[in-house]
């Protein structure tokens, strides 16, 4: 059965989209009136510097993501080592979420990051 996990109310939102080369990531802070958006390499050196920038916000961070073939496994390794909390999403709740959204927003298709943080909100 799964638990159900509150988000705690300050926490730092971050959501990756997963790639073989390189990660998409979405930062959302609360008291921040835009998003950060990052490009992270699969390196030892560009998961460091997201977590050194993760760590730089003094607060408790929650990321989320996709696991995309056995890609997601190092970077979910140093984050949950770094002591950030680490969540994986459904792929069949993102794509019926993805889908949800695409109907109700007037843009073109949302991006899988945008869908993450969304998912991480409610």
């Amino acid at each position: 059965m799964t638990t159900s996990d509150s988000t705690p109310v300050a926490a730092v939102l971050v959501a990756i989209d997963i790639a073989k080369v390189r990660n998409e990531v979405l930062i959302e802070a609360s008291g921040h009136k835009r998003r950060r958006r990052l490009l992270v390499l699969n390196t030892r050196a560009d998961h460091d510097r997201l977590i050194e920038v993760l760590q730089a916000y003094g607060r408790p961070v929650v990321c989320a993501f996709e696991a995309t073939g056995n890609y997601h496994r190092p970077i979910a390794w140093r984050l949950a080592e770094a002591g950030f909390e680490v969540r994986l999403v459904s792929s069949l709740a993102l794509a019926r979420t993805r889908e949800a959204l695409h109907n109700s927003w007037d843009k073109n298709d949302p991006k899988l990051a945008q869908v993450i943080l969304h998912m991480l909100r409610i």
